[in-house]
């Protein structure tokens, strides 16, 4: 018993009780399989309905402002919604189709295109100069390219498996959305009101703290995505890339994981422009950098602000773990998961910890 009165060996008991329950928890696995099997059903549109909720929210408020009741501001979001989205299928998705179905179809002839590139670049005077094996140089490129290509394949793969569900997508996101938007001012009190009364202020905040994080990030990585795949598909379609739209919009759609994303939607891009020239490879390459460049110093600080306070290589060891266990969706999702845990951690050290050990130190 006199032990257990130092903080010391009370902070052990209690890791090793933990220790002890995780593994008790692993043991018993199976009894969490139909929760686990329910969460893989809803994560795909709870994650759509919560990027949408943070993308449409900020004009709800507006009408909130204007008086206009909440159940008609959502009606009217919809009906604009219904006509972008109509809009959309008879002006971007007739191109978009052809080309997604002219780039498979043409796939082989791509990658027969590198390897030409590839055997005249072998032939210039500058490689013979270099080397006279230039075949384990060709080889070696080749082997790069091959991995490139299906790196970007199988990341596509795991977007298309994303996406894939499309009933259970389109019946369950505007119900969720429509919810999520009139009852907004609900939200965040019902969970503050499901804590212990003594901390529904810390409680308070953190939902606060939390909300204007997710705010910040989700609508920012949005808006972005939208302005990069604009400025690329401009970029594209003025150096003559092949399949401009669908490019823009996988270097778009890739934006949305952070520092990674930019690499790995490059990489079609110059795959493509490789196999028309190794000039056409260099604008496109102008083009991509020019655009991460804007969006990144011109647009995204006046987007985001200081939502975003993660160091990079911090950022890029979350990307490699949720992409290890979760594709794609993962990537997507581990920086805004890292958010709410960082601001509950630090929120709980605070109120539990920060005192404690002070008084061990002293």
């Amino acid at each position: 018993m006199f032990l257990l009165e130092k903080p010391f060996f009370r902070t052990c008991l209690g890791i090793i009780m933990l220790l002890t329950i995780v593994f008790l928890l692993h043991k018993v696995s199976f009894i969490f399989n139909p929760v686990v099997t329910f969460v893989k059903i809803l994560i795909v549109p709870l994650t759509i309905s919560g990027f949408l909720y943070y993308l449409l929210r900020p004009i709800v408020h507006y009408l909130d402002t204007k008086n206009v009741n909440r159940m008609l501001s959502v009606l009217l979001i919809y009906l604009c919604f219904a006509g972008l989205i109509t809009l959309f299928f008879f002006v971007v998705w007739p191109p978009l189709t052809k080309q997604v179905q002219e780039f498979i179809s043409n796939l082989p002839s791509l990658l027969e295109g590198v390897r030409t590139q590839i055997g005249m670049i072998q032939k210039s005077r500058f490689l013979s100069m270099i080397d006279s094996g230039n075949t384990q140089i060709s080889t070696k490129i080749t082997e790069y390219i091959n991995g490139a290509v299906e790196m970007v394949t199988g990341y596509m793969s795991h977007f298309f498996n994303f996406i894939s569900d499309f009933v259970v997508i389109i019946g369950t996101v505007p119900i969720i959305l429509y919810y999520m938007l009139k009852e907004d001012k609900r939200i965040s009190p019902a969970i503050v009101r499901a804590m212990p009364k003594r901390f529904a202020r810390d409680g308070a905040q953190v939902v606060q703290s939390i909300d204007a994080a997710l705010s910040g990030f989700i609508s920012g990585r949005i808006i972005s995505a939208v302005i990069l795949a604009v400025m690329s598909f401009v970029g594209f379609w003025i150096v003559g890339l092949p399949y401009p739209l669908l490019l823009a919009v996988i270097g778009a759609l890739f934006n949305f994981i952070p520092y990674v994303g930019a690499f790995l939607g490059a990489i079609p891009c110059l795959i493509v422009a490789f196999t028309v020239s190794p000039s056409m490879a260099l604008w496109v390459l102008i083009v991509i950098v020019v655009a991460q460049q804007v969006e990144g110093n011109l647009i995204a600080p006046y987007i985001y602000g200081k939502t975003i306070n993660i160091h990079p290589l911090t950022t890029v060891i979350l990307l490699l773990i949720g992409g290890e266990y979760a594709g794609i969706l993962g990537m997507i999702l581990v920086i805004p998961v890292y958010m709410i845990i960082k601001i509950v951690t630090v929120r709980l050290y605070k109120l539990f910890l920060s005192e404690k050990v002070e008084e061990i130190v002293d």
